[in-house]
C-alpha cells in the first residue's frame, strides 16, 4: 500500500498520556491511517530515528486576530511546533465590525495589545462587517496553520451600542441585539466568545475598553449563548468568583489566564488551591506562562529609562547608532545619572530587581538567579544598574537582553500551580506585544525546561497538555491525538535537543514596525494536515493550515 507521507521509525507520543513506544505513521488526504508498523511505501518519507513524533502543538491564547494578515505562517509559534493556534482572545477582536469602527477597534487592539494601529489597517483586507466575514477572509489569506477563533466582547459591544458601549450599561434590547450578534458569530464559526475585565486595558483616549466593567448579568446572558451553542468562554481579569458563576449558569467550558502571583510560595500554593476549588464538578480551565513572563530590554529593544537623553537614544532607528552614542563619555554620563533621578520604568510595579540578563549566547537563560539580576550586577562591580546595563550591551554589541520578570517571577512558585490538573501551560500570548515581550516558544521550554531539565512532567505528561487538553477546550474533536482517522497535525523533534533561540528584532511589519521574532532548534519537521510545513526550521512555502469552524 502506498501513502502520502510516512513518518517512519520515530518514538511516538500520542497525546493520551501515554510514553513513547517506537512505530511509523502513515498519511493519505491529510489523515492519519496507519499507526505502528507501516509496511507500505510514501510518496514522501521522513526518517524519525531517534526523533519524538507527536500531535502538533494547540496554542489557545494567541493575537494573530491582525498578523495573520501579513505573515500566514504565524511566526514564531510555527517555528516551535504550533499546528492550531486559537484567536480573538482578551475580548478584542476586528469583528463585528462596522466600516466606520475600522479605526476604533484597530486602536483599542493597538492600546490593549501592543500592535502598530497603522499595520492592522494596512496589513487586513477589511472585507468583512459580521464574524463569519472575517473567517472568511482568513480562509482567503491561506494561513500556514489551523486557525480557530473567538469572537469578542468588546467589538460585540460597540457594535450594538456604539459610543455608549464604553461607559454605559446595556438596555434589554441592546442586550437581546448582543446576544443574536453572539449566536450569529458561533453558528458562523466561531469557537466562543472571549471577556476582558483587565482596567488597564485602555482605548486611546485613555478608557477602559468596552465591557469592562458591564454587569455579571449581561456576561452570563452572553455565555449561556456561548454554552448553548457548546462554545467557550474565555475571560481575563476576571475573579474566580465571576468565572464560577459563569460556569454554574450555563454549564459550559470556560478558560480564564491564572498566575502564581508575586513569587511567594505560599501565596502560589493558596492560588492553586483557590483554582482547585471553583474547578471542582466545573469545566473551568486555567493557563498560565511557562516562566516569569515580561518585558524585554536591550540596546536593541525597549529601554528602561525615561529621560531626555534615554528618549534620544529611543529614537534612533538603529542599532549601530545606539551603540555609537555609547561610545561618547558625556552621553553614557548622562544616561546613568538620568536613570539615578528618575529611576527604572516600572512596569505594572515590578521593581528593577526583577531584571534578569538573558545573556547574549544562542539560547536565552529564563531561569537565571538572584546574582544575575541587574542589581546585584551592579554591586557585584561597584556600578549602578543603569551602568550594568549600558555596559554590557555595548561589550556584546548590542546584542545583550535583560527580561522583566512581571509574571510568575518564582519558577518554584509556579510549579506549585502546574501541580493541578487544572492549570495549562500556554499563554505566549503571540502576535501580541510584539515589541515588547517575546514568550511564543513556551512549548519548546516546556519540552527543555519542565521536561528535560527539571523532570516536573514526563514527556507524555507534558504532550498530553500541549495537545489533547487544549484541543478538547477548543472543541476539536479530530485533532490532538495520534490515532487513525485524526487530522495529520504531526512535530517530529530531538527531544534531547529541542530548545529556544535568542529573540531577535526584525522590522517585517506593515510599514517597517519592529517586532521580536524566535526561533528555535531541535525540530526536525512539523506537518499540518498531511504536508510539511517546517523542515529543519524553514518554512516550506506549503500553507496547508485550515479555519476551523465551530461545530455544535
Amino acid at each position: 500500500m502506498a501513502y502520502d507521507l510516512v513518518i517512519r521509525g520515530g518514538h511516538i507520543v500520542d497525546g493520551t498520556g501515554q510514553e513513547a513506544v517506537a512505530g511509523d505513521i502513515g498519511i493519505e488526504n491529510g489523515l492519519i491511517t496507519a499507526v505502528g508498523k507501516v509496511d507500505g511505501r510514501g510518496h514522501r518519507e521522513i526518517d524519525a530515528q531517534g526523533q519524538t513524533v507527536t500531535p502538533g502543538f494547540v496554542d489557545i491564547h494567541t493575537h494573530f486576530d491582525a498578523q495573520i494578515g501579513w505573515d500566514p505562517d504565524c511566526t514564531p509559534v510555527s517555528w516551535h511546533g504550533v499546528t492550531t493556534a486559537l484567536l480573538g482572545n482578551c475580548g478584542v477582536t476586528f469583528a463585528p465590525c462596522k466600516p466606520a469602527d475600522r479605526e476604533l477597534l484597530a486602536g483599542m487592539m493597538e492600546t490593549v495589545e501592543d500592535i502598530p494601529r497603522n499595520a492592522i489597517l494596512t496589513g487586513l483586507p477589511w472585507s468583512w462587517e459580521d464574524y463569519g466575514g472575517y473567517l472568511d477572509a482568513i480562509e482567503k489569506i491561506q494561513p500556514g496553520i489551523n486557525i480557530s477563533g473567538l469572537v469578542g466582547h468588546s467589538a460585540v459591544r460597540f457594535y450594538v451600542m456604539g459610543e455608549r458601549a464604553v461607559e454605559e450599561q446595556a438596555t434589554p434590547d441592546e442586550l437581546r441585539k448582543m446576544t443574536e450578534v453572539v449566536a450569529k458569530s458561533i453558528d458562523a464559526g466561531a469557537a466562543g466568545f472571549s471577556i476582558n475585565r483587565f482596567a488597564m486595558h485602555t482605548l486611546p483616549d485613555g478608557r477602559a475598553i468596552p465591557g469592562t466593567f458591564a454587569d455579571e448579568s449581561e456576561l452570563i446572558a452572553l455565555s449561556k449563548v456561548v454554552a448553548q451553542r457548546n462554545g467557550l468562554v474565555q475571560a481575563v481579569g476576571a475573579e474566580l468568583g465571576l468565572l464560577k458563576n459563569i460556569s454554574d449558569s450555563t454549564d459550559g467550558r470556560v478558560l480564564c489566564s491564572y498566575g502564581a502571583g508575586g513569587g511567594d510560595l505560599a501565596l502560589a500554593e493558596q492560588r492553586r488551591d483557590a483554582l482547585e476549588a471553583i474547578c471542582a464538578g466545573r469545566d473551568i480551565t486555567a493557563i498560565t506562562q511557562v516562566r516569569g513572563s515580561g518585558m524585554i530590554y536591550g540596546l536593541q529593544a525597549g529601554l528602561p529609562v525615561r529621560g531626555a537623553t534615554w528618549g534620544r537614544l529611543h529614537r534612533m532607528t538603529t542599532l549601530e547608532e545606539r551603540l555609537a552614542a555609547l561610545n561618547d563619555p558625556q552621553t553614557l554620563d548622562a544616561l546613568v545619572e538620568e536613570a539615578k533621578h528618575h529611576g527604572f520604568k516600572e512596569n505594572l510595579g515590578t521593581p528593577v530587581e526583577r531584571v534578569y540578563s538573558m545573556g547574549n549566547g544562542l539560547s536565552p537563560d529564563y531561569t537565571a538567579g538572584e546574582e544575575l539580576n541587574l542589581v546585584a550586577m551592579g554591586k557585584a562591580r561597584g556600578e549602578h544598574w543603569s551602568e550594568t546595563f549600558l555596559r554590557m550591551s555595548r561589550e556584546s554589541g548590542g546584542k545583550a537582553l535583560f527580561t522583566l520578570r512581571m509574571f510568575n517571577p518564582n519558577i518554584d512558585a509556579l510549579a506549585h500551580m502546574f501541580r493541578s490538573d487544572n492549570c495549562f501551560p500556554s499563554l505566549g500570548d503571540s502576535g501580541a506585544h510584539v515589541s515588547q515581550v517575546m514568550d511564543a516558544g513556551w512549548a519548546t521550554f516546556m519540552l527543555s525546561y519542565w521536561v528535560r531539565q527539571r523532570k516536573f512532567f514526563t514527556l507524555g505528561e507534558a504532550i498530553q497538555r500541549m495537545t489533547s487538553r487544549p484541543a478538547r477546550i477548543i472543541g476539536l474533536k479530530d485533532r490532538g491525538t495520534l490515532a487513525v482517522g485524526m487530522r495529520a497535525d504531526i512535530n517530529v523533534f530531538d527531544a534531547d535537543r529541542v530548545a529556544e533561540l535568542q529573540p531577535q528584532i526584525v522590522r517585517d511589519l506593515p510599514g517597517g514596525a519592529r517586532r521580536f521574532t524566535q526561533r528555535s532548534t531541535g525540530y526536525k519537521a512539523t506537518i499540518v494536515n498531511g504536508q510539511v510545513n517546517v523542515l529543519d526550521g524553514e518554512h516550506t512555502g506549503v500553507r496547508a493550515g485550515k479555519v476551523l469552524r465551530h461545530r455544535q
